[in-house]
C-alpha cells in the first residue's frame, strides 16, 4: 500500500485492479462451463437418442439436494441468485458481497446445471466474480466509489468471458448494472471486459459461443416478418416475467425448505422427462435452433415417432416455450443456483424458430429459419432483462452474425416497446424496485437509495416523562440545546412531542410550575419516520411539511430525530463523491 501511493495515483491503480478482476472472472468463468459441461456429460453421455429415460426426473433431484446440503451445512449462509444479489450490494450494502460468494456460486450453479437444473451459468459467473472484486476492493482499501467501480468490473469481465463478447458485456454493466458510463469508468471496464475474454480465449479458444452461419443476408421485404418475431417476443417476454414473479411469490409463501424442496424438484423432474430439452442451460438446443434444426425438441423424448409430424413440431414448441418459465421458476423455488440469461436465450431461439415455421406451415412465405431464431434470442433478452442494447451486442457477439445487425435492432427495439407497456421493471430489479432499493441512473434516486435513515437518526434530544411538571420542563429547557423535547412513556415509548415554541407564554410564569402537568402540554407528531424506510419517502415527507426534525419510531418505540438540515447536508456530501471523476 505504501508502494502504491508513491507510485501510482487512483486511476492507475483502479485501472491494474480492473486487469486484475478481468482475469479472475475470466478463470472462474472457465472452472464452471467445464464443471458444468464435465458433470452432464458424465450423467446423459450414454442416453439412446430414440428413447426417454425416468434418469431425467432423478437427476434434478440429485443435484439441487447437493445445492442444499452445501448451503446449509457447509456454507451455512444463503448463497443467492446472481445478479439481484449483485443489484443489492450496490445499491444498499455499499458494495459488500459475502466472501463466501467468491466460490460458493460456482459450486452451487455447477450442481445446478449439470443436474439438470433449467437454469444459466451467467447469473452466477457475474456474482462470482463480482464477489472477487468486492473482496479485493476491500483488501485494497477503496473507497465506496472505487469499490462500486471494481464491482462492476468484475461483473464485465464475467460476462465478457463467459460469452466472449467484451463489448455486450460493457454495455450489459450499464444497462442493467446502473453504472454510469463516465471517463472514469469506461477505462476499467474495458480493460475487465477485455482481460475475462483473452482469459477464456486462452483456455477454451476464439470461437463464439454459439455457432451461426448466415445463408441468408437480411432483405428488405422481410422487414414486417422481424417486427412481427418482435412483436411475439415482447408478449413472450411478458408472459416470462409474469409467470416468473407469480410461481416465485408462491414459493416463498412455503417457509419450510424440504416443502419447496420437494414440490420445484417434482415439477422439474416431470418437466424435463416429458421436455428432455428444457435439461439443463439448453446450450446445444440453442446451436441446434440457430442451424433451423428442431430436432432436439425430440430428442430423449417419448415423443420422437412424431418427430416428422408438422402438428407435432409446433405443438412442442409451443409446450416448450410455455414451461420453459416453469422450469426455471421450479429450479429457484427448489433451491437450485442459476440465472435467467440461458432460459431467456433457450425461449427467444424457440420462439423465432416457431414463428418461422409458422409462416412456412401456412404457406405464407419461406423464411430464413435459422436468422428467425437468431433475431428471437434479442427480442427475449431485450424483453426480459430491459437490456435492449445487450441485447444487440450480445447475440451479434456470440454468434458471430454482425450482418444482421439490422433485424436484431428492429426486434429488440420492437419487443422493448411491447415489454414496457406492461412491464415497468425487469424480472432482476422489480423486488429491489418495490422496496425503493433500485439503483439507476436517476442520480437523485441513487443518492437516496444509498442513503439511510438509521445512519442519519440524532439522539442528543433532551427527554421528559409525561407525568412530570412545568418546573420540571423548564428545567430540561435550560440544558436541551434543541427547540424540541420528546415526552417518552416507559420501555422508551414515544408519547408525545413539546415545541419550545409553543410554550414561550407560560415559561416563566412561576405559579404555573407545580399545576401544569407536562402531559397537558405535549402533542403527537405527524408524519412519523421508521428506521427501515426509504430516504426518498423520507424526502418526500420533508417536502410535504414544513417541519425541520421528524421523530424515528418503530411500534411505538423512539430512536431519535431526522432531521432535515442532516438529510440535506449528508445529500451534498454524497452527491458530490459520487459525481466526481
Amino acid at each position: 500500500m505504501i508502494w502504491r501511493k508513491n507510485h501510482l495515483n487512483d486511476k492507475q491503480y483502479i485501472n491494474f485492479l480492473s486487469v486484475v478482476v478481468g482475469i479472475v472472472a475470466g478463470i472462474a468463468a472457465v472452472i464452471i462451463k467445464n464443471s458444468v459441461h464435465f458433470i452432464q456429460s458424465l450423467l446423459t453421455k450414454e442416453f439412446a437418442v430414440d428413447l426417454h429415460n425416468y434418469l431425467y426426473f432423478a437427476y434434478p433431484t440429485i443435484g439441487i439436494f447437493l445445492v442444499y446440503i452445501l448451503a446449509h451445512y457447509f456454507i451455512r449462509h444463503r448463497i443467492g441468485h446472481g445478479i439481484p444479489t449483485v443489484l443489492y450490494a450496490i445499491s444498499k450494502d455499499n458494495g459488500y458481497i459475502p466472501r463466501h460468494n467468491m466460490f460458493s456460486s460456482i459450486i452451487a450453479s455447477a450442481l445446478t446445471v449439470g443436474f439438470g437444473g433449467s437454469v444459466g451459468l451467467e447469473g452466477p459467473t457475474v456474482a462470482t466474480g463480482s464477489a472477487w472484486g468486492s473482496s479485493i476492493g476491500r483488501l485494497a482499501r477503496l473507497n465506496r466509489k472505487q469499490t462500486m467501480l471494481l464491482i462492476a468490473c468484475s461483473g464485465a469481465a464475467a460476462m465478457s468471458a463467459i460469452f466472449k463478447a467484451p463489448i455486450a458485456a460493457t454495455v450489459f454493466v450499464l444497462e442493467v448494472l446502473m453504472i454510469d458510463l463516465t471517463m472514469a469508468s469506461i477505462v476499467p471496464l474495458l480493460f475487465a471486459s477485455v482481460s475475462g475474454a483473452l482469459t477464456t480465449y486462452l483456455f477454451l479458444g476464439q470461437n463464439v459461443v454459439y455457432t451461426f452461419d448466415i445463408t441468408q443476408n437480411f432483405v428488405m421485404q422481410q422487414v414486417w416478418y422481424y417486427i412481427g418475431v418482435g412483436v411475439l417476443a415482447g408478449i413472450v417476454s411478458v408472459y416470462f416475467a409474469r409467470m416468473y414473479k407469480y410461481l416465485q411469490s408462491q414459493f416463498d409463501k412455503l417457509k419450510k425448505p424440504i416443502t419447496r424442496w420437494i414440490i420445484g424438484v417434482s415439477i422439474l423432474g416431470l418437466l424435463i422427462f416429458l421436455f428432455p430439452s428444457l435439461y439443463g442451460e439448453g446450450y446445444d438446443a440453442i446451436n441446434k435452433a440457430l442451424e433451423g434444426n428442431y430436432e432436439y425438441l425430440f430428442t430423449n423424448s417419448m415423443f420422437y415417432e412424431l418427430r416428422n409430424e408438422t402438428w407435432a413440431i409446433l405443438s412442442l414448441f409451443i409446450l416448450v416455450i410455455f414451461f420453459k418459465v416453469i422450469a426455471t421458476s421450479a429450479t429457484f423455488g427448489a433451491g437450485g443456483i442459476g440465472g435467467i440469461f440461458a432460459p431467456t436465450l433457450f425461449m427467444g431461439a424457440n420462439t423465432g424458430l416457431f414463428y418461422a415455421k409458422v409462416i412456412e406451415t401456412t404457406g405464407i412465405e419461406n423464411l430464413p429459419e435459422a436468422n428467425f431464431a437468431f433475431a428471437g434470442m434479442a427480442g427475449l433478452i431485450a424483453g426480459v432483462l430491459h437490456a435492449p442494447l445487450t441485447a444487440i451486442f450480445l447475440i451479434a457477439q456470440t454468434t458471430g452474425g454482425y450482418k444482421l445487425i439490422m433485424p436484431l435492432m428492429i426486434v429488440s427495439a420492437t419487443s422493448y416497446a411491447i415489454v414496457r407497456i406492461f412491464e415497468g421493471y425487469s424480472v432482476y430489479t422489480y423486488q429491489l424496485a418495490r422496496r425503493g432499493e433500485l439503483f439507476t441512473h436517476n442520480k437523485d434516486q441513487v443518492i437516496l437509495s444509498m442513503m439511510s435513515v438509521r445512519n442519519l437518526i440524532e439522539t442528543d434530544f433532551t427527554t421528559i416523562s409525561p407525568d412530570a411538571y412545568l418546573g420540571d420542563l423548564v428545567k430540561k429547557i435550560a440544558v436541551s440545546k434543541r427547540n424540541i423535547i420528546p415526552v417518552l412513556g416507559g420501555d422508551n415509548e414515544l408519547l408525545g412531542i413539546i415545541f419550545i415554541n409553543d410554550i414561550r407564554h407560560i415559561m416563566f410564569k412561576r405559579e404555573l410550575y407545580e399545576k401544569i402537568e407536562v402531559q397537558d402540554l405535549m402533542f403527537m407528531p405527524a408524519p412519523i419516520v421508521d428506521p427501515n424506510e426509504s430516504m426518498e419517502e423520507v424526502a418526500r415527507k420533508f417536502q410535504q411539511t414544513s417541519h425541520y426534525n421528524l421523530p424515528v419510531m418503530r411500534d411505538g418505540k423512539y430512536y431519535g430525530f431526522v432531521s432535515r438540515a442532516n438529510v440535506f447536508s449528508s445529500y451534498r456530501k454524497m452527491i458530490r463523491d459520487f459525481s466526481e471523476e
